[in-house]
């Protein structure tokens, strides 16, 4: 009788124990980002201290105006920072005296053989508006690079603009996805919005 009770205990124990789950570790989890709803005023001479940069656009009211402490000597820099995502895009804007080549060739460097060995894939996206004589390319690289989007628009005659879109943070396209989908629209909108200033 004693075996037999023996025997029941360790099959019920056996039942009750063997029936849990193995555990097996949660996969890496990123935090929720809050994104601000999208708002947007018109760069004015104020905002850029006067330095009187012939061009006009509509940039996120929840971007800053900044400039880096040694690029003071050049006038058509400045940059629109977004702290609260460790975001910002760099501009460069130039008169274009017959290096339009040139200028074009140096973007290129920069934007897309800098970080062709990292990206995954470089889309380009031909931007014209005739209308406002703004012409160029929109870049998107893919995978774990600097920089997620730049861009360039010229009227090919006189004005060269330049942006490019960084994190100071690890580059993790999986992590920064929605954060670069969303200042990307941003760009497009900037884009879309500029106007070139005559004087």
């Amino acid at each position: 009788m004693k075996k037999s009770n023996l025997f029941i205990l360790t099959v019920i124990l056996s039942i009750l124990t063997g029936c849990r789950e193995v555990a097996v570790p949660k996969p890496k989890g990123y935090f929720r980002i809050d994104l601000p709803p999208r708002e947007y005023i018109t760069l004015n001479d104020s905002a850029l201290q006067n330095i009187n940069l012939p061009v006009y656009f509509e940039y996120p009211s929840y971007g800053r105006i900044s400039f880096e402490a040694d690029n003071n000597s050049e006038p058509g820099w400045f940059n629109i920072e977004f702290p609260p995502y460790k975001a910002k895009i760099f501009f460069t804007y130039r008169e274009i005296n017959n290096d339009l080549e040139e200028l074009m060739e140096q973007t290129y460097r920069m934007n897309v053989k800098n970080h062709i060995t990292k990206a995954d894939a470089i889309n380009e996206q031909v931007i014209s508006n005739p209308d406002q004589r703004v012409y160029g390319i929109l870049y998107d690289l893919k995978g774990n690079t600097a920089t997620a989007v730049q861009f360039y628009v010229t009227d090919s005659i006189k004005h060269y603009f330049r942006g490019s879109l960084y994190f100071a943070a690890e580059p993790n396209s999986d992590s920064l996805a929605p954060v670069i989908e969303f200042f990307r629209e941003d760009i497009i909108h900037l884009i879309e919005t500029l106007k070139w200033k005559e004087k």
